[in-house]
């Protein structure tokens, strides 16, 4: 076989899948036979025009396979081991590279964005990822479709992580879409006590209540900063967590978090998005307004031990999509069907 099958970005609006060759590998770089690519919300929001990538790139960023090719002096891994990627490429020599935020780079490009990703049968990965070590080794018992939202999971841990999210917290999560329900998996995993979730859709609700929220609010028709205050004894949550990339939301989240609290802008928005906000809200009440953006190399491995424990994370799948079908993928994602769509390679 010398051609595949791959989804093709175009131009905001068009995409399709069609036969491409089978990549070449050179000196230092990886081919890696992709077993599963997971949809995400970045590559929705390229079609829509909101995000940028090149045309005629292979999008996907959220990729799981096995290692199929080596190219010469490459030693960090072997044929036939089980792989995630971090699809990030890193110059490894700036400030953020030799502080370890590699996702930060000042010069990083990105696989699915600016070179190929993974939503085909087979991925060249650039030495750029090789020599850092952005090829992580899963455990062996780890499915592809499980192993390839290790992207999100790190993101999400990220996210977590920098709200100081600790054992016995008490969190609101404003969006209970796919990213919305993976802090609400990951923030329990890690012992957060008391999640409250908000989100206008009686079906993701319903599913944020079975895996776990301890309180699930209709902001169209029940008062957030109520319904937080009642959960939290009036305290407030400890952190929150925008997961939609909307503005509107972001001061009635402010005033439900404590004083000295989180609050993280985790979803991307449009572009010219415009935030207004009581400065003085942040001032008195020393809160911490933040964002976070992808996850740090040590965030991916540890997420892709993490997810071989954590079998519930297999009821956010809610699409398995053949390679002909990808474009599917993006269709139940754009009509906000289901939770994660998931194309299978193997």
């Amino acid at each position: 076989m010398s051609t595949m099958q791959a989804l093709i970005f175009h131009e905001p609006g068009k995409i399709s899948v069609e036969e491409r060759p089978i990549p070449r590998i050179s000196q230092g770089e990886v081919l890696i036979q992709v077993g599963a690519t997971s949809v995400c919300a970045s590559d929705i929001r390229v079609y829509k025009g909101e995000k940028k990538a090149r045309a005629g790139v292979i999008p996907g960023h959220e990729i799981a396979g096995q290692v199929a090719a080596l190219g010469d002096g490459v030693d960090e891994v072997a044929l036939g081991d089980r792989v995630v990627v971090c699809p990030i490429i890193a110059c490894g020599e700036c400030y953020f590279c030799l502080v370890g935020k590699r996702n930060r780079c000042l010069r990083r490009l990105t696989l699915g964005y600016d070179e190929d990703g993974g939503f085909a049968h087979y991925l060249r990965v650039p030495q750029g990822i090789v020599k850092l070590g952005h090829i992580i080794k899963i455990p062996q018992n780890m499915d592809y479709e499980i192993a390839c939202m290790t992207e999100p999971f790190a993101c999400v841990l990220n996210s977590l992580e920098s709200c100081r999210v600790q054992p016995g917290n008490s969190l609101l999560i404003i969006g209970a879409g796919p990213m919305g329900l993976i802090h609400l998996v990951l923030a329990r995993a890690m012992g957060a006590a008391k999640v409250i979730i908000s989100d206008p859709v009686e079906e993701r609700r319903r599913t944020a209540e079975e895996l776990g929220a301890a309180v699930c609010v209709n902001p169209q028709k029940q008062s957030l900063l109520k319904e937080v205050l009642s959960a939290t004894g009036g305290m407030g949550a400890d952190a929150g967590i925008l997961s939609v990339g909307a503005v509107a939301p972001v001061e009635e989240g402010l005033s439900a978090v404590r004083k000295q609290g989180y609050f993280n802008l985790f979803a991307g928005f449009p572009p010219g998005s415009q935030l207004t906000m009581d400065a003085n809200r942040i001032h008195y009440d020393e809160l911490f307004l933040t964002g976070t953006q992808n996850a740090t190399t040590d965030q991916y491995a540890r997420v892709s031990q993490m997810l071989s424990v954590l079998p519930v994370a297999r009821k956010l799948i809610t699409h398995r999509l053949g390679p002909a079908e990808a474009n599917k993928a993006y269709e139940a994602r754009l009509g906000l069907e289901g939770l994660k769509s998931v194309v299978l390679y193997q």
